[in-house]
């Protein structure tokens, strides 16, 4: 039978087992107009049936008949911005958003709705006042109380979300995302049995819930069970395959079961990509290394480890995603840069309002090296969502331009939004190693150790020349002592 060795370097997707933040296009609004006129509530619940048959358009019918009976009720434009978001629709969404507040200020649903939006386009920090002014605003509305609970949670406040959860728990009863966040809880505590038993009962699971079926697959692993991980990571890949976070943990998945045909059949060319995550690279490359491949396992492991700075973004195709993103990505695989560029900003007036647009007219921009184009483009997609992988591509356009002080700018509030984000940390410290501020450094470090990077040789090899730079000679000696163990299996490394 084949060796199930732990995996050296966690990634992040392990790490952070938080309640997913559902884009505001993803909700179906549940809560009751503030309205007397009944044809005006009528009207409002048809549309609310069209969207969740998927007639977009037929709802957007009804919410303008809406508007002309009740064209200040703040309900309305939540519903309005919820409908524009899920049509791909997000500037005039965004105005919606802002309309509802302007109408509101202390409406709670409106108040939720720009929570979600902070959250989305500024990070998690930024979002606690608006989720905290909602729960204020709307005592009784579990969905804000589940998703400030959640965002707690992602910043590391785990008592605090556990006594959101236990009042949400109060006040809801057996709402399912209350029993979802205790097996987050549970899980992150290191009980799978419990989190096991909070997640059935939470149901969420059983509808097939993305997030539901992350967890459960997290849970199988840390009991041991990467076979059944497997299956519930393919079907979510199937629906999900963009998703490199999905992807990851499929791959782990596999190299836990010890199926390492399976998994160089299905990642090996991916792992070679210009924009393959370090962690799916060093996957593939300990796979390479554990059939005795060392050849093949070598660069891969060695491209993994090495602190280069990407110049630009070359998006390799993947299969099942949407006809836009995928076309231009095999312009950029296939090298016609220009084109992909050409098709970019094409794609950009025809869909002006989308910032997914933006995103892929900045990813072919930068492909081609036109910064102030891929910067313009990823400024209107951040307005709606600054995730990680587009914070990372900024900083990426940023330092190939020349100007690594907006890199950094831009790499600490990534950081400081999203404080559990491993690659964003180690990023930093790599900074902080090179301008030599080993006091930073050392503390930077110290700190994706405890986010769960700790047998990576190259996070304890930038710790040793921290130490060595603090002339903490014994402490230095400790952290290369650590790494030179967990060593690529001495491999001969590429000339």
């Amino acid at each position: 039978m084949r060796s199930r060795s732990k995996l050296r370097i966690a990634p992040a997707a392990a790490i952070a087992l938080a309640l997913a933040a559902c884009a505001p296009e993803a909700r179906q609004a549940t809560e009751p107009f503030i309205s007397e006129n009944a044809e005006f509530v009528e009207i409002i619940g048809d549309a609310r049936a069209e969207i969740e048959e998927g007639n977009l358009a037929d709802a957007g019918k009804l919410y303008d008949q809406a508007r002309e009976i009740e064209p200040e009720n703040p309900a309305l434009w939540v519903d309005i911005a919820r409908l524009r978001f899920r049509g791909g629709e997000h500037k005039p969404a965004l105005e919606a958003a802002d309309y509802a507040i302007e109408l509101g200020p202390q409406y709670g649903p409106a108040l939720l709705l720009r929570a979600q939006l902070v959250r989305d386009a500024h990070g998690l920090k930024d979002a606690l006042p608006w989720f905290e002014a909602a729960v204020q605003a709307d005592p009784g509305n579990a969905e804000a109380m589940a998703d400030y609970a959640a965002t707690l949670g992602d910043l590391g406040r785990h008592q605090d979300m556990l006594e959101v959860v236990r009042e949400l728990e109060k006040t809801a009863g057996k709402y399912p995302p209350v029993y979802y966040l205790q097996a987050v809880l549970a899980a992150r505590a290191e009980k799978p049995v419990l989190a096991r038993s909070l997640l059935a009962k939470s149901g969420m699971f059983q509808r097939g819930v993305p997030a539901a079926l992350l967890l459960d697959a997290l849970i199988d692993m840390q009991q041991d069970s990467p076979d059944t991980a497997v299956e519930t990571l393919e079907q979510l890949a199937a629906r999900q395959p963009g998703n490199a976070r999905v992807q990851e943990l499929l791959a782990r998945a596999l190299w836990l079961s010890g199926r390492d045909d399976e998994l160089i059949e299905r990642f090996g060319e991916r792992a070679t990509a210009a924009d393959a995550t370090p962690y799916l690279t060093m996957l593939v490359g300990r796979t390479y290394e554990r059939r005795g491949e060392r050849e093949a396992a070598a660069p891969l492991i060695e491209q993994a480890l090495a602190a280069q700075t990407v110049q630009r973004v070359a998006l390799a195709p993947v299969q099942g995603l949407p006809e836009q993103t995928a076309r231009l990505r095999n312009m950029m695989a296939s090298g016609s840069t220009g084109g992909a560029q050409q098709a970019g900003a094409q794609l950009v007036k025809q869909y002006a309002g989308s910032s997914d647009m933006h995103g892929l007219a900045g990813d072919a921009a930068l492909s081609a090296g036109s910064y102030s184009v891929a910067f313009d483009n990823y400024a209107e997609a951040a307005k709606v969502r600054r995730a990680w992988p587009l914070a990372r591509k900024i900083i990426a356009a940023y330092r190939a331009y020349g100007d690594d002080r907006a890199a950094d700018t831009m790499l600490a509030r990534a950081l400081a939004g999203e404080p559990r984000n491993t690659e964003a940390a180690l990023m930093l410290a790599e900074r902080r190693v090179q301008a030599q501020d080993w006091q930073r450094a050392s503390v930077l470090l110290d700190y994706v150790i405890a986010l769960g990077a700790g047998n990576d040789p190259k996070v304890l090899d930038l710790r040793a020349v921290a130490a060595q730079g603090l002339e903490r000679e014994e402490e230095a000696l400790q952290f290369s002592a650590r790494a030179e163990a967990l060593r690529p299996g001495r491999l001969v490394r590429s000339q």
